[in-house]
């Protein structure tokens, strides 16, 4: 795709919308966050002038450039790997992500990662994001979660997915085991999400800036020194579930990024009378316990609503199993 340049012009009837809003209005193959993207990029001006707000609100008259890039080759290279592929068409797959397995390519990760392994499966029908040909992530989850997350095979999937994500539409569904006793059993965890302002390689719930983020939870089932929930979000934040649980002090078992390491919290005299099976099941819990269970969307071509689940991993059924006795 060659560089395209598109000029939009304010009229009566666009007056105080969102920029993103009102750019995917006027020009429909973009999505909210392409265009967010875009702002970033500084790809967007308004007489001359760059705007990156995306909440910036529109006025009558007004005249915004945009600048879409030409898409640049990938340098990922493609690798074969055993992907446990859910649902397969030719606009969208659904995959149930192992623990362990980065999405993308990062500095420190740049191969073995999921995006790799799309490209070895799809070859070069998948979408192109952010100006880069590279696969149609329409959402990620940690390297640490497991479960299920949806691809796009082109730009049109891709925005149309993207779209409901930003809608809050696409319904996710997470299991977790968390320590301690969630109180209330069930409810509504708010709180903008953003860097954490004493560690900018957490996230955190911060009192100015952040994005809105939203999570519902509810008990399943509590042994006492932890319990099994289920968490629905609404929005899709950035360590969303981790930073909200522990918010409510809550952590996940095996997260020691938002929570204690694991041997010190059994090191607290509350913790001394467990079992030595379940305490050394803890120790080796090695990873958050989040599990992308449960995956609702619409589908980009039938328009019909499709729900996809998969089965609770084996190392979360052996903690359950452990939490049991």
């Amino acid at each position: 795709m060659k560089e395209k340049i598109h000029n939009i012009f304010v009229n009566e009837h666009d007056t105080g919308l969102r920029l993103d809003k009102f750019i995917t209005q006027k020009l429909p193959d973009l999505s909210r966050s392409r265009v967010q993207a875009l702002l970033e990029q500084n790809c967007l001006s308004c007489d001359g002038i760059i705007i990156s707000d995306a909440s910036k609100k529109t006025k009558i008259n007004q005249q915004y450039q945009i600048t879409i890039p030409e898409a640049v080759p990938s340098h990922i290279e493609p690798q074969a790997m055993d992907l446990d592929i859910v649902f397969e068409d030719e606009h969208l797959l659904v995959i149930n992500k192992p623990a362990g397995l980065t999405v993308h390519p990062a500095a420190g990760n740049h191969d073995n990662t999921l995006v790799n392994a799309l490209l070895a499966h799809c070859g070069n029908s998948l979408s192109g994001i952010g100006g880069v040909a590279r696969p149609g992530i329409v959402h990620r989850i940690d390297k640490d979660t497991s479960g299920l997350l949806v691809v796009a095979k082109h730009d049109i999937a891709h925005n149309f997915l993207s779209a409901q994500l930003a809608n809050h539409t696409l319904g996710r569904t997470y299991n977790a085991i968390v320590w301690g006793t969630p109180f209330p059993p069930s409810g509504t965890i708010t709180g903008n999400i953003g860097r954490s302002p004493t560690n900018r390689q957490k996230m955190a719930v911060v009192k100015t800036g952040g994005k809105t983020a939203v999570t519902h939870y509810k008990t399943l089932q509590n042994f006492s020194i932890a319990t099994f929930v289920e968490c629905n979000l609404e929005t899709g934040r950035t360590h969303q579930i981790r930073v909200h649980l522990t918010k409510i002090g809550n952590p996940l078992i095996g997260d020691p990024t938002y929570g204690q390491t694991t041997q010190s919290r059994l090191n607290q005299n509350i913790y001394k009378h467990l079992p030595a099976e379940l305490r050394a099941m803890l120790l080796v819990f090695n990873r958050q316990a989040l599990h992308a269970r449960e995956l609702r969307l619409i589908h980009p071509n039938s328009k019909k609503e499709m729900v996809f689940s998969c089965e609770l991993p084996r190392d979360i059924l052996d903690l359950l199993d452990a939490l049991k006795t």
